[in-house]
């Protein structure tokens, strides 16, 4: 492509086009794939306009602040810090999700997970449905609007993360539909007198296996929360915890949904053939044809 010239220093010569291009420019070099839509959202977003407005005022002077505003943004993602931060929100479900370091990202694969505890649980069952790991509460707060006859319990160890996950609630006006309790996996739990009564375990938990961290992308491994992404050594040891504390909780025929990364699918089938408490149920298959969720039910009826 041809190189862009730098934006002009002065603000009163700065047009809303100059920053599109060279924010466009910056990005490319720094290997965004979609960085003229990146650009298009950056700007958007600092200017609070309307995306036909930044591509046809293309000709409208910026003030200094927002120029240093844009430039500021940009200067973020150019350091391969995830869009999703630097703008606050992600989208899942339909819904906008408040998000920030303390919590991953929302993912369009697991809504999968929200999809099949969903196909479980009638809109006018009230169900118990506790989610593990709940993060940003993305899981739970879809949930909860969906099935609001349910009784929705969401468990994580972070604090800050419980933080977003409940002014998520309340954005979305669930805040008084969900429990949220600290501590890890189904720890909390204990003494909420729930032993065989738990309808759906729902967990997009760790799955990253030590020895891929380094290999990710640098939005992730520099920027999301480790902790919320490896596991351990070989990427199922919180699956198999979880699958363990759950036979106390679940009723017979009561199913755990996890979320798994590609490849696993195997060594999950082995892990509940060896646990007569379960039989595996389902393999469910992403947009990309990879292994994502795997559905796990209790024995007895």
């Amino acid at each position: 492509m041809d190189a862009v010239a730098p934006i002009p220093q002065s603000t009163g010569q700065v047009t809303l086009g100059d920053v599109m291009a060279e924010a466009r420019r910056l990005l490319e070099q720094a290997g965004i794939e979609s960085a003229e839509q990146e650009s298009l959202w950056i700007v958007e977003h600092v200017l609070r306009l309307p995306a036909h407005h930044v591509i046809t005022d293309r000709e409208r002077l910026l003030v200094s602040s927002e120029l240093v505003a844009v430039r500021g943004l940009i200067e973020r993602r150019v350091g391969r810090e995830p869009l999703q931060y630097i703008l606050g929100t992600q989208e899942f479900c339909g819904l906008e999700f408040a998000v920030n370091p303390a919590v991953l990202i929302p993912r369009p694969e697991t809504e999968l997970l929200v999809e099949y505890v969903t196909q479980r649980i009638s809109s006018e069952r009230p169900a118990i449905i506790v989610d593990v790991c709940t993060g940003s509460g993305c899981i739970a707060v879809s949930i909860a609007r969906m099935r609001p006859h349910a009784r929705v319990i969401a468990t994580d160890l972070s604090t800050p993360s419980l933080t977003v996950a409940r002014q998520n609630a309340a954005r979305h006006g669930v805040g008084d539909s969900i429990t949220w309790l600290e501590g890890d996996l189904l720890g909390p739990l204990a003494g909420q007198e729930l032993e065989e009564r738990v309808d759906v375990i729902v967990s997009n938990p760790p799955y990253i296996a030590e020895a891929d961290w380094a290999a990710l992308q640098p939005e992730v491994k520099l920027f999301e929360p480790r902790g919320a992404l490896v596991a351990g050594p070989q990427g199922t040891e919180l699956h198999e915890r979880l699958l363990l504390e759950a036979v106390r909780y679940l009723a017979p025929g009561g199913a755990v949904i996890m979320e798994i990364g590609a490849g696993q699918a195997r060594a999950m089938r082995r892990m509940v053939e060896q646990m007569p408490e379960y039989r595996f149920h389902r393999l469910v298959y992403d947009e990309a044809g990879l292994e994502r969720v795997v559905i796990v039910e209790r024995v007895g009826t």
